[in-house]
């Protein structure tokens, strides 16, 4: 006879349990993965050293902790009135109520070597009321914030992909999709909870439905800093970011990151292409050559070791064509000067300045009728100095009353307008 979904199962299962086998739900799929205990386990550990966010406690567990100190921190906020009598009633906790966090992975069988998607299971963890809390009062603005940019559905991909092919789709257009790559541990706790403030600020509004900034991060670093958590009868402390799993974490991560690519975002619409985001996961398609976006995307990601490689490269390939070291001194300081940046960069002022030249606004580029422009590009040398205006001057006595003038003739050194 036929067998049912149950019977299946079940032989499953007894298969697994005699030869020391799991049998897990799979990562974004409805088929189920079969894998051997020790696998697993080995995997866990190779994430948790990878990422460097978990705390490992051993067999300490912190759920009486825990709950002491989380009504305590919301009776100290209700006394010193950051919430009301209602909200401290309806945000505190009672300990026959909650249990720890317990973290679980499910298979990427989609992806080569199925790694792991780690989940913090944490439905009565003792944060848990806060983070919903938080999570239903900021969303919506969050949601609000970035309507223009975050795509929640294929079809409306699809759609906007489709609008914009039938204007500017050609044959240097490319689509380049960017995945984050282990997003809830790689962001920092304390930036990740002031994106809020960013966020209002952004809105314009100095509170949340009643709720000022300033409860607004207390509440938020308070979760973010109590992610505990047990795993294979373990116990761990999440110091990086938020727990998978946990409401809050999603809508700070995606916060975080709208700020982040920012000035990314910016430059692809300045250059009439579509820039999206869902979670983790980033969507550019623009008329640029893949070279050129490359480098604009490594420019938003530089250290301050980047910048040197950078700068030294640029200087190499400046005097390899015979630019003269002046020179190329007078055209750094210019770009530094154009955004006041009147001190040497170090390791310890670069992220300031670097995160000032991102935020500071940015002209829109000009549509360029490539019909009617003519450039003409030569290398460096003293002696040609003069010679764009000498250029111009034959150009007009020669090609004045001719109907080749309504072509415009660009001299220069440089096909691109930075270094």
């Amino acid at each position: 006879s036929q067998m049912n979904q149950n019977d299946i199962i079940e032989l499953i299962n007894s298969q697994a349990s005699q030869s020391q086998v799991f049998n897990l739900k799979s990562d974004k799929s409805k088929v189920f993965h079969l894998g051997k205990i020790e696998d697993y386990r080995k995997k866990s550990k190779e994430y948790i050293e990878k990422t460097q966010a978990y705390k490992y406690l051993g067999n300490e567990d912190r759920l009486p902790d825990l709950i002491q100190r989380t009504n305590k921190y919301l009776l100290d906020l209700r006394l010193t009135k950051w919430i009301t009598q209602k909200q401290y009633e309806l945000l505190s906790i009672k300990p026959n109520e909650v249990e720890l966090a317990h973290l679980y992975y499910s298979p990427k069988v989609h992806k080569s070597g199925t790694p792991q998607r780690p989940i913090i299971s944490g439905l009565k963890h003792p944060t848990i009321k806060i983070s919903k809390f938080l999570d239903d009062l900021l969303r919506p603005l969050f949601d609000k914030m970035a309507q223009e940019t975050t795509v929640t559905s294929d079809f409306k991909l699809v759609k906007k992909l489709n609008e914009w092919s039938k204007v500017n789709m050609n044959q240097n257009t490319i689509f380049c999709t960017i995945d984050v790559i282990d997003l809830y541990t790689m962001i920092p706790q304390v930036e990740g909870v002031l994106s809020w403030k960013k966020m209002l600020d952004y809105l314009k509004l100095k509170k949340a439905n009643g709720f000022k900034v300033e409860t607004i991060i207390r509440l938020s670093r308070f979760v973010m800093q109590n992610n505990y958590f047990s795993y294979d009868g373990q116990f761990y402390h999440q110091i990086r970011d938020g727990a998978m799993g946990s409401p809050l974490t999603l809508t700070i991560a995606n916060c975080y990151m709208f700020f982040f690519e920012q000035a990314l975002a910016k430059q692809i619409k300045n250059g009439v292409g579509l820039y999206f985001q869902y979670i983790d996961d980033l969507f550019i398609v623009i008329n640029w050559s893949t070279r050129y976006l490359l480098k604009q995307i490594d420019r938003y990601c530089s250290t301050y070791q980047t910048y040197l490689d950078e700068r030294e490269k640029l200087r190499i390939t400046l005097l390899l064509n015979k630019y003269p070291n002046k020179f190329i001194e007078q055209q750094f300081n210019s770009v530094l000067l154009k955004y006041s940046i009147d001190e040497p960069l170090n390791m310890i002022n670069y992220d300031e300045y670097r995160q000032n030249v991102l935020d500071s606004p940015s002209k829109e580029h000009v549509r360029i009728d490539y019909d009617k422009v003519m450039f003409i590009h030569f290398t460096y040398c003293l002696s040609m100095k003069a010679f764009p205006l000498k250029f111009h001057t034959l150009w007009s006595k020669y090609f004045g009353e001719s109907p080749i003038n309504e072509i415009i003739p660009v001299l220069g050194t440089r096909n691109v307008k930075n270094l």
